[in-house]
């Protein structure tokens, strides 16, 4: 019962921050000097009637102030608007989001179901050549930019034959059964979800090496030493519990920073996800989508960090929440 009521207040404590969100982004899109309609402006089979037509459509020829008002009272009506090509923005995201909704799940389950062992026994076997040479491999991945990454993996595709180079599904996907399609789903996944799971499982393997190590010098677990207790004992279950709680704060944040991060990576494989969209929709001056874009990263953000606050009071009951 706690949980739910808790639930039930951050989500109203997150609709003034989704607000303040919409009203910053809304203003600094619309002051700044891009001209939406440029692309149609340079079109010379585009009349200027047509032209018109469209600043009416946006609402450009409106104050900013109304065009807010008119803006956020169609988005709580779940009307985003349209985009620069006339096709409604909800229809747009609905084709993309639970692709990248999939991408976003297996990048977290990849990375922290591989990064945690591994930090773990990188603080455990503190100074010998395996922690050396992860600590040489973690920083690697964190120094190497994820666009550049995905050129490589790219190549070594497009070399090997091994994956696919791009897309989610083969061109005879309609022609599978249910298996072969997860199983096609899966190969096309393979390498953006390599590409960005070594950027996250670097950050993750330092922080819980470090976390780990800090709780490991403290006196409390010298005295569990002193009691009597083997050391598989100690760390599982005195030592760990501790040293993961900051792990799971950082959940929320790593959740959110994918739709951003992915961008580049889904944009070199060409995966049909929101990254790729709202890319697309900057390089464009595509205003609705952009707007509804930024709207959907401050929800996935809220909602990353409402799932670590109540993963955090699940292994640790000491956290009120």
């Amino acid at each position: 019962m706690d949980t739910l009521i808790y639930i039930f207040k951050r989500i109203l404590q997150s609709i003034p921050i989704l607000f303040i969100v919409s009203l910053i982004s809304f203003f600094l899109i619309r002051l700044s000097p891009v001209d939406p309609l440029s692309q149609l402006k340079l079109n010379p089979a585009i009349s200027e009637e047509t032209i018109q037509k469209e600043t009416k459509r946006l609402g450009l020829d409106k104050p900013v102030i109304v065009q807010y008002g008119l803006w956020i009272k169609n988005f709580l009506k779940g009307d985003m608007g349209y985009c620069m090509d006339n096709t409604k923005v909800s229809t747009k995201i609905k084709a993309r989001i639970l692709n990248t909704l999939l991408l976003s799940f297996m990048v977290i389950l990849v990375s922290w179901i591989v990064a945690l062992p591994i930090g773990i026994l990188c603080a455990v076997f503190y100074n010998s050549k395996f922690d050396k040479i992860l600590t040489v491999l973690t920083s690697a991945g964190m120094a190497i930019p994820s666009f550049f990454f995905a050129i490589l993996m790219l190549l070594f595709a497009q070399y090997t034959g091994w994956f696919p180079l791009g897309g989610l599904t083969s061109v005879d996907f309609s022609e599978m059964n249910v298996m072969h399609r997860i199983l096609d789903i899966l190969w096309h996944l393979v390498l953006p979800v390599f590409v960005l799971s070594i950027i996250s499982l670097s950050s993750i393997v330092r922080q819980m090496r470090a976390n780990l190590l800090d709780v490991l010098n403290s006196e409390y677990i010298k005295f569990a030493y002193a009691k009597g207790l083997t050391k598989n004992k100690v760390i599982l279950k005195h030592a760990l519990r501790n040293a993961i709680n900051p792990i799971i704060t950082l959940l929320g944040f790593e959740f959110a920073g994918l739709l951003s991060g992915a961008a580049l990576t889904e944009y070199v494989f060409q995966y049909p996800g929101l990254g790729k969209l709202i890319l697309e929709a900057v390089m464009a001056s595509d205003i609705n989508l952009v707007m509804a874009s930024l709207m959907i990263g401050a929800i996935m953000l809220i909602a990353g960090n409402l799932i670590a606050d109540i993963l955090l009071k699940l292994t640790d009951p000491r956290v009120r929440i």
